[in-house]
């Protein structure tokens, strides 16, 4: 494992090699160290950054292997595993010195904070699972589709739905990272509250998104199945689940079950909010993880 020479919690952009793959992270803030999983598989992290947080938390934002400034493995797009990812948190955390840190994840980022959490329960202070779910397939897709004919009815006659349904269509046709790119912005809308009624809040946003494309199956070319739901009543660590009441892929159906299952869990429910409540609620978001954090802190 190397490093460039700044000190591993330093404010500001670093780099590690873990296994032999370069992994890129930024730090801000001041506090209890919280280590931010992006989700996608693939999304760049900006979209991710919490400046609310920064100013109780020690944040450090990581570019998963396979995104951004980070390496690719040899098998790229595929062989991104949540194992995999967890080797990579693995050999982060040991770099950071830290004990013991909270592991934030949202989304797909949020799997793998789950699977991080039942796997490795000794390196971790607390979970922060946000807009997580306790397994996807048939039953997970269905449900999205019918939240997505929901989002359809609510903005029934704004000139941009089309656009963003014939998207969300064509995410299978995803193959490299321009596409993922462009399709992520063009399918953004239905994954926020109120997109077009706060569209000069959020357009500047939605510009930026970008990520890499990520295939989902393993090195073996075998899809990477998820289903935590007999494992998470096991769950030891702290944990908190966060959830936007209008998230139509993660949304609060998934988000109790998970609650359910972890016994001792923290559950918020973040109205007006879709899948960011982070900037779409930035104030509620902030006040949900401080108020976790701090008790596991004194």
């Amino acid at each position: 494992m190397s490093s460039t020479a700044a000190a591993p919690l330093s404010p500001g952009a670093h780099t590690v090699q873990i296994d032999g793959v370069n992994q890129s992270y930024h730090v801000a803030g001041t506090g209890p160290v919280c280590v931010a999983h992006s989700g996608g598989p693939g999304f760049a992290w900006g979209y991710l950054r919490m400046p609310l947080l920064e100013q109780q938390l020690t944040m450090v934002y990581l570019e998963p292997i396979g995104t951004g400034e980070s390496g690719r493995l040899d098998t790229h797009p595929h062989g991104y595993t949540r194992e995999r990812y967890a080797q990579a948190l693995d050999g982060l955390l040991t770099h950071l010195g830290v004990p013991k840190v909270y592991l934030l994840g949202h989304s797909h980022g949020g799997f793998v904070a789950q699977y991080y959490a039942l796997t490795r329960p000794d390196r971790l202070a607390g979970v922060i699972l946000y807009e997580s779910a306790p397994s996807v397939g048939p039953e997970h897709f269905t449900e999205a589709m019918r939240n997505l004919e929901e989002f359809a009815r609510r903005n029934a006659g704004n000139p941009g739905l089309p656009d963003v349904l014939e998207a969300w269509q064509s995410i299978p046709t995803i193959a490299d990272d321009a596409t993922f790119t462009a399709i992520a912005r063009r399918v953004f809308p239905a994954y926020v509250a109120d997109y077009w009624g706060r569209e000069a809040e959020f357009a500047p946003i939605r510009a930026a998104v970008s990520g890499s494309y990520i295939s989902g199956l393993d090195d073996c070319l075998a899809p990477s199945a998820i289903d935590d739901r007999e494992t998470l009543a096991a769950m030891t660590v702290p944990t908190l689940v966060i959830v936007g009441e209008h998230d139509f892929i993660c949304g609060p159906r998934w988000a109790r079950e998970i609650h359910d299952l972890i016994r001792d869990s923290t559950l918020v429910v973040l109205k007006d909010a879709g899948h960011f409540g982070h900037f779409e609620q930035p104030e509620d978001f902030r006040r949900a993880v401080v108020d976790f954090v701090e008790p596991t802190t004194a």
